[in-house]
This record gives structure tokens, C-alpha cells and sequence, in this order.
């Protein structure tokens, strides 16, 4: 479970800018909350407004980031390639920083990356101990610029080996690849976020995504379970799902499998007929793929960072998709999702706690949680205030 990020002179962001899960003790227990064995309480989900160009998505980018850096950097990235990231257009010779305090086995840790120019400055991953963290590693750039100094404290990778490490990749991702058995929860934690988001922004639909979704519907019989029980509710005209795999051959002349879905059709009279998905709706097609992020959280745990959620969805259900993150038959792993959205009627469903709101000023984003906003009351009208401008986060026209 995440608790909260922090970050700076990334993307749009210059100064630094937070995503707090946490709540005080102040706000009414709701069904939104994740109770602590400490008596502290975290969000389920967030909700991120503002108009277009504030920064929405640079916002919630840095967790899609970390989850690429930390567990593929280093086999999946270039070795002469820098790391792809853009720091703030007029801050782009400083550097960039995130840190992110999450919990893994009921223990609180802290990953912090600092970046400059495409290159790895330092990382370090701490645990907390008591009242104050400790390390497991510290890897920083020697002041000379060539090569990285390196200290560890239970975390046994070598250190000529870690010193060695190429600047553009993660030391936990090369450490899981070397078999270092204690970076695996560290990959497996990152890998649990799940996203529409890469390094150029919101992953638009494209129609091959059918396939990919497809498969992993297929190796995951209860994702597959859920997917169709849920199309179903959602009024897509469907009865049925069938997923069949056929061979291809490749441009280069190899073979393939593919993993076609079909949409099962019923009239009221009883008559069936069935459609591949590349002939059903671009909606239907959307929300099939992306269910299957939001379905993988719910069943496995982890995090859903889900930008334009309402590009793929009717208004309508996203109440229902609400209500899977707040209950715990639906939410066993107390999955955590957080979104970006257009639609303020969103604000009805949810607490000044869980939304923030993004602007753009002087070519710089910001953004701010509703309960930092000084007389906002708990009982207040979100989404009247909203719409009327007095919390902020809404076009100039």
C-alpha cells in the first residue's frame, strides 16, 4: 500500500508536489479507508480534477514511472540510452527528485531516486525502525561523476558489482536479475502497479490492445470470471465472452498465437449471433482493456494509476467502479486506485480527502487536496462549489 509521493521537477511540476494517501484523524471513517495496526488510516481511492493542460497527468505519472525504472531499467532500457523522463522545460539542467513511503508486509519503507540529465544520481531505500528510517542500500554518484559509491545494510548485493551498475537503470531491478532474493518484494511491490500511463502520457487505445488484454484474460481464469460478470452489468449488449486463439504469421515469417475475443450476442427472443470485438463498439472495446487493470489490482492487490478514466466509461458506472475499491468482497487486497478524470459529478461520490485538484500557473503545475482548502467544510458541496470556481481547478474562459 502506498502512503504517499513526493516529487519535483518532473514533467510540468517545477516545485516539489505531493500525493498523500493518508487521512488525520479528523475526517468521518468511511468505507474508503485502509485501518493501520497503528490506528492510522490511508485512502482506497483518489480522484484527481482539473482542467485541461494543469498537469493531470504529470501528476499521477511518477508512480507509472517508479514501477517501469524500479523493475525494468535495467534489462529493458538501452545501455547507452538515458533514462526517459523529462525534468520541468525551464529547470531542465537541475535535477529531478521522487520519493515514495509505501508498506510491504506491515513494514514502512521509503525509496528515494534523484535523476539529472538522464542519468542516476542517487537511490536509496530505507526501512523504517523506529522513529526515524534506516538504509538497506545507499547508491550515489562519486563527486567526480564516474561511477557510484555504494553502502548496504541487509541487502547482500556485492559491491563491486553495485558500484558498477550503468547510470540509466535501477539498482533493485539489476539486483532482481542477478537473483538477489531481497529485492523481490521490491519488484513484486512495484509491479503491482498497474496503468494507461508511459513515459509520453495517457496509452491511447489502440485496437491490438484486444489481444494482449485478451491473453491475460486467458492465463487468468478469475480476472477472465470477473471481466465478463462485469460487462455484463455494464449494459454492453453482451451475454457472453468467448476468447479463442488462432496462429498467425508474422511479417518475418514466424509464428504466433492470438488471442481473439468475441462478444456474445442474445435478442429477447432468444436469438444469438456473435461479433469479434474488432467489430464491436470503440466503448466496448476500451472498457475491455481497461478492466482488465482495474480487475488485476481488486483481485491480486496493488495500484491502479488510471489516467482519463472517464474517456473509457459512461459517467454512469463509475460509481460502480467506486464501489469495487470501497468494499471488501470486492476489494479483498485493499487495492488502492488513483485516477484523473473530467467529470465533477465524480465529486458527489467522494470526500474532500480524496481529490485534488491540478492547475497550471506561470507554465508551472500545481496541485492541492480539497481538505487543505481553508472553510471548506466536511458537509459542503463539492461539486456545486467546484462548478461555481470557488475551489479552483477550472478553465479560464
Amino acid at each position: 500500500m502506498i502512503r504517499s509521493i513526493r516529487f519535483s521537477n518532473f514533467y510540468s511540476f517545477a516545485d516539489e508536489a505531493e500525493t498523500d494517501f493518508t487521512l488525520g484523524k479528523k475526517p468521518t471513517p468511511s468505507g474508503f479507508d485502509i485501518e493501520l495496526a497503528d490506528g492510522s488510516r490511508l485512502n482506497k481511492v483518489i480522484a484527481v480534477v482539473g482542467a485541461n493542460g494543469s498537469g493531470k497527468t504529470q501528476f499521477i505519472k511518477p508512480l507509472a514511472f517508479l514501477s517501469w525504472f524500479v523493475c525494468d531499467s535495467f534489462l529493458g532500457n538501452d545501455p547507452d540510452s538515458a533514462v526517459f523522463y523529462r525534468p520541468h522545460r525551464l529547470h531542465a539542467s537541475g535535477e529531478t527528485k521522487l520519493e515514495v513511503d509505501f508498506l510491504l508486509n506491515g513494514i514502512e519503507h521509503r525509496y528515494q531516486l534523484e535523476l539529472k540529465a538522464g542519468q542516476v544520481c542517487s537511490e536509496v531505500l530505507l526501512q523504517r525502525t523506529s522513529s526515524q528510517f534506516s538504509y538497506l542500500f545507499r547508491r550515489e554518484r562519486n563527486a567526480d561523476g564516474n561511477g557510484f559509491s555504494f553502502k548496504q545494510k541487509g541487502f547482500p548485493f556485492p559491491k563491486a558489482q553495485a558500484e558498477s551498475i550503468r547510470a540509466n537503470a535501477s539498482l533493485l531491478a539489476a539486483a532482481h536479475s542477478y537473483d538477489i532474493h531481497e529485492a523481490l518484494p521490491f519488484i513484486e511491490y512495484f509491479e503491482s502497479m498497474t496503468s494507461n500511463v508511459s513515459a509520453m502520457g495517457r496509452r491511447h487505445f489502440q485496437r491490438s490492445a484486444l489481444f494482449t488484454a485478451a491473453k491475460d484474460y486467458e492465463q487468468v481464469p478469475q480476472l477472465k470470471t470477473r471481466m465478463i460478470e462485469a460487462m455484463r452489468e455494464f449494459d454492453l449488449g453482451l451475454n457472453d465472452i468467448a476468447i479463442r486463439q488462432r496462429e498467425i504469421t508474422r511479417e518475418d515469417g514466424s509464428s504466433a498465437t492470438l488471442h481473439e475475443p468475441f462478444g456474445m450476442h442474445r435478442s429477447t427472443s432468444g436469438e444469438e449471433f456473435e461479433l469479434s470485438f474488432l467489430d464491436e463498439s470503440s466503448g466496448t472495446q476500451s472498457t475491455f482493456v481497461l478492466l482488465g487493470k482495474l480487475l488485476k489490482a481488486l483481485e491480486f492487490g496493488g495500484i491502479a494509476v488510471i489516467d482519463e478514466i472517464d474517456n473509457d466509461l459512461h459517467p454512469h458506472l463509475m460509481p460502480r467502479i467506486l464501489d469495487w475499491f470501497r468494499f471488501e468482497h470486492s476489494n479483498p487486497h485493499q487495492a488502492q486506485l488513483i485516477f484523473t478524470c473530467h467529470t465533477p459529478e465524480l465529486l458527489n461520490h467522494l470526500q474532500k480527502h480524496q481529490v485534488y485538484l491540478c492547475e497550471k500557473r506561470d507554465q508551472c503545475s500545481e496541485a492541492w487536496r480539497l481538505d487543505e482548502v481553508q472553510g471548506l467544510r466536511a458537509d459542503d458541496n463539492l461539486y456545486a462549489k467546484y462548478m461555481a470556481g470557488a475551489l479552483g481547478g477550472v478553465p479560464e474562459l
